[in-house]
């Protein structure tokens, strides 16, 4: 399979345009090459990816596949050479829910006297990794320990467990709940990168019902309509503040232990004053 860089972007340029002809004009391109272009990448992966009438263009299912991982490749190839020109002066650092929670802008603030010499870019990568494995961050914050044993993992802190819910929910007048009271109603768990899962409760008292959900986007949305409630990490509460949604303490939950990761074959330079940098913010 030849596939070459022009392909995608032509591809993405196509479905970000809404037409071969104003993908054209934003390309810089001919049309005629960017229809040779998509022609040709249908063809190296031999699949449809673009629905043709008229008067408009739409990706088909394989396409909507197909962009969504051509404009990471596309993301990647920007960032190494914005790195290979500065130097590897940036550092990112990925989350899949929350960043740091009421500690990020200390965080930010305290990165300038810690390494001055670094760029620090916060990445939301809704994957297990937190961008790790796919190569979009250079460190990760982490709240549950992936399966992946190519991780270097350091404990910087912990954070207490909130349960969020609709603020008509009859739990919502209570200062604070527990595992027992959350239950009684279907709980939204995200099992690929959630901090919360159902070994949380006792094997006889867990949620008769669950919501399986994608991300904290759609979390928020599931809890927010009254579906269901939410247990989380307390970052999660101080970053994501929505109308109609109250977050209450768990008194009898275990705290959420936070990690800051890397990868052992590639570990980036600079991971010994970021870890002290986190670590300190959390003590």
């Amino acid at each position: 399979m030849d596939v070459e860089l022009r392909y995608l972007r032509s591809f993405v340029g196509v479905v970000e345009a809404g037409s071969f002809t104003d993908a054209a004009i934003d390309l810089g391109i001919s049309q005629a090459a960017v229809s040779r272009h998509v022609a040709a990448l249908e063809r190296a992966l031999d699949v449809r990816l673009l629905h043709r009438t008229t008067r408009s263009v739409e990706p088909t299912q394989a396409g909507e596949r197909v962009v969504r991982r051509a404009r990471q490749m596309l993301i990647l190839l920007t960032e190494l050479r914005q790195e290979v020109h500065d130097g590897g002066s940036t550092v990112r650092v990925g989350y899949a829910w929350s960043a740091l929670g009421k500690h990020t802008p200390a965080f930010q603030r305290e990165w300038a006297s810690a390494l001055p010499h670094s760029e620090l870019r916060l990445i939301r990568s809704n994957t297990p990794t937190a961008g790790l494995a796919e190569g979009i961050s250079d460190l990760a914050i982490l709240r549950r320990i992936p399966d992946n044993r190519s991780l270097e993992l350091v404990a910087i802190g912990v954070e207490k467990r909130y349960c969020a819910m609709a603020s008509s929910d009859p739990l919502a007048g209570k200062r604070s709940v527990t595992l027992a009271q959350v239950a009684s109603s279907p709980v939204a768990l995200d099992l690929r990168t959630g901090s919360t899962r159902l070994d949380l409760w006792p094997d006889d008292r867990q949620p008769e019902r669950t919501i399986s959900i994608e991300d904290v986007d759609d979390w928020l949305t599931v809890i927010g309509s009254g579906r269901a409630r939410g247990i989380t990490a307390e970052s999660t509460a101080h970053q994501y503040r929505r109308p109609g949604l109250v977050y209450r303490p768990v008194r009898d939950a275990p705290p959420v232990q936070v990690y800051a990761a890397w990868s052992r074959l590639d570990p980036p330079a600079a991971r010994r004053e970021v870890v002290e940098l986190l670590a300190r913010i959390y003590a």
